[in-house]
């Protein structure tokens, strides 16, 4: 389907640009404001990366995720504009809303578990967010941050760890 859609663009259609937009502009900007946690930013971070895309599009390489290609794009500019503004890269809530696999501990704990990755290392948090939020692969994942995919697969199994060593703190302290 997006081969279609990216020959199309190529050739300078805008109303393949505008389906392309369409379709990934809603999780784009969910994806942004989870990384930068900023609506102006995300907004900004977007409309940037999807300008990135229309001026770089012939470098698309069809073999490839566009899905990754599109996000690496993303989390790009979004840190360009973080590093801009100075600023961390804190994980939005919508990690613990839409995450079923992080959710395995009860309701009461997801204000801890939020805690937790919101004050995890950027190296873990954004990984995290990529793999659980926006469903990517892990091979997706190296491609979009441009890590091998070894390294990818640590940071995330990291991650996971830190958040249980964390919550199994807490749970012994009795928050």
């Amino acid at each position: 389907m997006h081969e279609d859609i990216i020959k199309d663009i190529k050739k300078g259609n805008r109303d393949a640009f505008r389906h392309l937009y369409d379709e990934y502009a809603g999780y784009a900007i969910r994806t942004a404001k989870a990384i930068t946690r900023d609506d102006e930013l995300a907004k900004d971070a977007v409309q940037e990366a999807f300008i990135r895309v229309y001026r770089n599009i012939s470098s698309y390489n069809p073999t490839l995720s566009f899905g990754a290609w599109f996000y690496r794009i993303l989390v790009n500019e979004c840190n360009r504009l973080l590093n801009k503004e100075k600023k961390t890269i804190p994980i939005d809530i919508l990690l613990m809303e839409n995450n079923p696999q992080l959710m395995e501990h009860s309701k009461e704990n997801v204000s801890d578990l939020y805690g937790v990755i919101q004050h995890m290392a950027d190296l873990y948090r954004i990984p995290l967010l990529l793999k659980y939020i926006r469903g990517f692969t892990e091979k997706e994942i190296a491609d979009i941050l441009n890590l091998n995919q070894n390294t990818v697969k640590s940071r995330l199994f990291n991650g996971r760890n830190l958040l249980k060593e964390q919550l199994s703190l807490m749970e012994m302290e009795g928050k």
